[in-house]
């Protein structure tokens, strides 16, 4: 598959899974900062969970993508770590989907 090709689809995916499959409960409670953590008393999943599913996710179609289970890990990691430094405030949404970006880049090179 030319590079071109295996890029776009693995923008299309980024996007799937970053806007539409994201929920708003995902996209909230993957932050340990908001405020849909602060019920002691909930049975509101804890942020971890959230933010692991969410790069599960990711993973799962960079997998099912390139047909590389590696790849897919070095993306469940990469944007955990990515989306973490996200709800830290350690970087901005920009810097956030660039780092994305240039993973997707990197996995073109590496199939």
């Amino acid at each position: 598959m030319p590079g071109f090709e295996l890029f776009f689809q693995l923008l299309v995916g980024h996007a799937l899974a970053d806007f539409v499959l994201q929920s708003e409960a995902m996209g909230r409670g993957k932050n340990r900062h908001s405020d849909i953590h602060h019920n002691k008393a909930s049975t509101f999943p804890g942020w971890y969970y959230w933010l692991a599913a969410h790069s599960l996710v990711h993973g799962g179609i960079v997998y099912l993508i390139t047909n590389s289970l590696l790849l897919g890990l070095i993306e469940t990691a990469s944007h955990c770590v990515i989306d973490f430094c996200k709800c830290e405030g350690k970087i901005g949404m920009n810097t956030d989907q660039a780092l994305h970006v240039g993973f997707k880049i990197g996995y073109v090179f590496a199939v």
